[in-house]
């Protein structure tokens, strides 16, 4: 197995972001347009109506772009298949639906973690503001062991691929 260099799986990761920018431009822009007078008072009252709203709107769709993507047929994300890489397990086999989810959850923890603390920093919540702080310089520190941590070992895996047993691969490009 040929695996992938961290520069391929940053091009990829920013042309599927791309494609998650557009998401919330469209839909996600669109609903808060059309439905403007009901999703406000979702992101203004509570922390927790706020997290839940964005997670329904934002990571749960993301987070399912990838779970399908990942362990359908092509292996990968539209930006993985554009660069010419898979996800695969150690055997280098598809993997299925249970791997594909674990690793999506492990990738996407700051996120999430990122967007509670926002919230509470933005509406009134029980959170002292070093708490919130603490959480955050975690979500930082995590961010960078993502990124650092494929350039330390010879299969360039994250910490989301060595939770859910994966690593990416170079694959042959069809023309």
């Amino acid at each position: 197995m040929s695996f992938s260099l961290f520069k391929t799986r940053l091009y990829a990761f920013l042309l599927d972001y791309l494609i998650i920018v557009l998401y919330g431009v469209l839909v996600v822009g669109g609903i808060s347009f059309i439905l403007r007078s009901t999703i406000t008072p979702l992101f203004s009252h509570s922390p927790v109506t706020a997290q839940w709203t964005g997670f329904l709107l934002i990571t749960l769709p993301v987070s399912l772009y990838f779970v399908i993507a990942e362990q359908s047929i092509w292996q990968g994300t539209v930006g993985k298949r554009m660069m010419g890489v898979r996800v695969v397990d150690q055997a280098g086999k598809r993997i299925g639906i249970g791997r594909s989810i674990l690793r999506t959850t492990i990738k996407f923890l700051p996120w999430e973690a990122a967007h509670f603390v926002v919230w509470n920093l933005m509406l009134p919540s029980g959170f002292s503001e070093m708490t919130l702080y603490v959480i955050l310089s975690a979500v930082y520190i995590t961010v960078f062991l993502y990124l650092i941590l494929p350039l330390t070992n010879p299969k360039r895996r994250s910490v989301y691929d060595w939770g859910a047993g994966t690593v990416v691969i170079n694959t042959q490009r069809t023309s």
